[in-house]
């Protein structure tokens, strides 16, 4: 960049948190570093940093072009400028929202703008953890299957439901299972012609992770849909697609997460649902007539 030639700004750590769940275990460390201790990284050199995460110098410099940066130098004026924009701009937004849960004394209207914030909160975070080559591979492996078999539990399964909606009315064959025996007998039975697609907030739900295991062993693709890359249900996801991790205020955080994990969980399978639509567009249409015809005649007139 030439002196007095200032680049647009980017948030440094949108970027970083884009990319984490997919960087490898040395250059995670450095992501997590700077998350942790941004003044610091502010003003510390190449080395130094190198040293805190106990990387080569190189690994530093590999780290900047992965998350789409050109030098170290921009790195650091991009973690300053970062923080004083959210300084300046999270002001407000902490004032009005510095208590997220609901009470007994709030208003219909606050109850209104403090739902609609954590939804939205929840849509805007999940969009930059989207890795969209990760999007890339679930599009084709759902365009392959046979069969789509949706595994969740809990809150999970009102994501699970839209999804097979959604690629029902696309013209795929798809399985909700719910229940521990289903979800077994289901990936008992799965083959490399068939897809199943576990949801989870936590990635760490016993029947959904023993399901996503059993289904791959018998070659079926899987993918994982989680808010935590290092859950146990990435070990058994061939592909993986994470949500919002941000969890609200200590002492509700439980609550919010069964709120707001659903919103995120949906937009996720939306996205693979628009993409597939998209690349199958004329045939997707052919279906959707097909099913509306149906669901028409069957509504009072």
């Amino acid at each position: 960049m030439e002196e007095g030639n200032q680049a647009p700004y980017q948030d440094v750590f949108r970027l970083i948190n884009k990319k984490i769940a997919y960087l490898n275990p040395a250059l995670r460390r450095i992501a997590e570093y700077i998350i942790e201790n941004p003044i610091q990284c502010k003003i510390i050199t190449t080395k130094e940093l190198a040293a805190a995460c106990n990387v080569a110098e190189s690994t530093i410099t590999r780290f900047v072009k992965e998350i789409g940066l050109d030098s170290y130098r921009e790195l650091k004026i991009g973690i300053a400028e970062s923080l004083t924009m959210n300084d300046t701009s999270s002001i407000a937004a902490e004032e009005k929202y510095v208590y997220e849960d609901i009470t007994q004394t709030d208003t219909m209207e606050m109850i209104l703008e403090k739902v609609l914030y954590r939804n939205v909160q929840t849509m805007t975070e999940t969009k930059q953890r989207i890795n969209l080559e990760e999007l890339g591979k679930a599009v084709e492996a759902i365009d392959k299957a046979n069969v789509i078999l949706f595994s969740s539990m809990g809150s999970s399964k009102a994501a699970a439901a839209s999804g097979v909606l959604r690629f029902t009315r696309a013209g795929k064959k798809c399985m909700l299972l719910g229940d521990q025996s289903s979800l077994l007998m289901s990936a008992a039975i799965a083959g490399p012609e068939d897809v199943m697609i576990g949801i989870s907030n936590s990635g760490r739900s016993k029947d959904v992770i023993d399901s996503m295991k059993l289904a791959q062993s018998r070659g079926a693709r899987t993918i994982g849909i989680t808010s935590f890359e290092d859950s146990p249900l990435t070990k058994y996801s061939d592909i993986s697609l994470f949500t919002s991790a941000k969890s609200s205020n200590d002492g509700s955080a439980l609550y919010w997460e069964a709120a707001a994990s659903k919103t995120a969980q949906i937009l996720v399978l939306d996205l693979i649902y628009a993409s597939y639509a998209a690349k199958n567009s004329t045939q997707t249409l052919n279906y959707m007539e097909e099913t509306y015809k149906v669901l028409r005649s069957s509504r009072e007139k």
